[in-house]
């Protein structure tokens, strides 16, 4: 049976976590098909927030140490939900 993981992280003053986020990423990146960033953004604002959800893949333990490397970071949350196919 096939299944589906899906990390969404709630990353504060994302501008000023980019570099170690983005450290974080990279150091994981075999587990991580898909990275989808989500913030508000117009021609006058950019928000400070921003919502990242990755779909990954990997052993429950890989995954795990993701998530924890994530919630290291001063002002993220993270939120998963597994599927079964």
């Amino acid at each position: 049976m096939a299944k589906t993981t899906i990390l969404g992280v709630l990353l504060r003053k994302r501008i000023e976590t980019a570099e170690k986020f983005q450290e974080i990423l990279s150091k994981n990146g075999c587990i991580i098909k898909t990275r989808i960033g989500i913030h508000q953004a117009s021609e006058k604002v950019c928000s400070p927030d921003g919502v990242i959800l990755l779909d990954v893949i990997g052993s429950e333990p890989d995954i795990q140490a993701l998530e924890n490397d994530i919630k290291s970071l001063e002002g993220a949350e993270v939120q998963k939900m597994s599927f079964s196919l």
